[in-house]
């Protein structure tokens, strides 16, 4: 996004994938790109959000769910599970890492915690099919009893974020651990968006609704944690889909990420370069009075 408008966009989106299941050498290799990357965006006065696409800790596998080899870690892991030990072990790690992340200030570096995303579906080991509600409520709960009250981790915001699955609130709320476990509502959306040609904006656009609805009844933030168009062919995707659909039905959302641009893939990207297709609409969407980028956020940290 800089090289096609000069300028970041006000939230950058990182993951603590590495963090687990790899070396240790690896892992302090990613700790310390992580902490320049975090710190820096803060220095800068933008926003970190992050993922966590956690590999199975209890088999092979990775972070999606293969028929032949992954386990229902869920179960496993929460108090009373056999791998409880170990999951609270990596917690500790990250919970530790994060408490070194720091700006020029001196202060720790607030962040967006965004665990177990699109817990709706079926595709991750922590995905739907894979958990009971009560199991899934439990592993939330202790992550963030862990993180914030025992070991005093206070820099990060919690956010709650499913993928499109839902289409009321009773839905949507239907595995939410409650309002003292979470700090951010969000959720993840391709599907409405253009992936593979589909698109269905008021669908897309009555989700966004349902979840800005419960936030602000809540008095949580809202955002639209996750979207895109692989490869962006629709020229005129961010003003004619993406702005339109922010813009409907006066709703309160915090931010919005599309998803990584892949150096090693000619096709797996989701944000414009010079000369690709829709670069001339990004800078219209760039432009635009409703979106703020990285310039526009006044001292958000003081």
């Amino acid at each position: 996004m800089k090289s096609v408008t000069g300028l970041h966009p006000a939230v950058i989106g990182v993951d603590f994938s590495g963090l687990s299941g790899i070396p240790e050498t690896a892992i302090e290799n990613t700790r310390q790109s992580l902490r320049k990357n975090i710190a820096a965006t803060y220095n800068r006065g933008g926003v970190t959000t992050v993922a966590w696409h956690f590999s199975n800790p209890v088999s092979p596998g990775g972070f999606y769910w293969k028929d032949s080899v992954s386990l229902p870690a869920v179960k496993y892991i929460i108090p009373g599970g056999v791998a409880h030990e170990k999951y609270t072990t990596i917690l500790r790690s990250i919970g530790e890492f994060v408490k070194t992340i720091k700006g020029n200030d001196g202060n720790l570096v607030p962040m967006i915690f965004r665990p177990f995303h699109e817990f709706d579906g079926n595709w991750f080991w922590w995905g739907k099919a894979h958990y009971t509600r009560e199991e899934f409520t439990s592993l939330w709960k202790f992550t963030v009893f862990y993180l914030r009250d025992s070991i005093g981790v206070h820099n990060f915001i919690y956010a709650f974020s499913p993928d499109c699955t839902f289409k009321t609130a009773e839905q949507y709320l239907e595995s939410y651990p409650g309002n003292e476990w979470a700090d951010m509502l969000g959720v993840d959306n391709y599907a409405d968006f253009g992936r593979d040609g589909k698109y269905n904006l008021d669908s897309g656009i009555m989700k966004l609704q349902i979840v800005s609805n419960i936030a602000k009844k809540a008095n949580k933030l809202a955002a639209f944690t996750e979207t895109g168009l692989e490869s962006i062919p629709n020229t005129t995707w961010w003003t004619g889909t993406l702005l339109k659909a922010l813009k409907a039905k006066k709703m309160r959302l915090s931010y919005v990420l599309v998803w990584r641009n892949d150096r090693n893939s000619p096709t797996h990207f989701y944000a414009p370069f010079p000369g690709q297709a829709s670069e001339a609409d990004f800078i219209k969407f760039y432009d635009d009075k409703y979106t703020m980028f990285e310039k526009d956020l006044k001292k958000i940290y003081r």
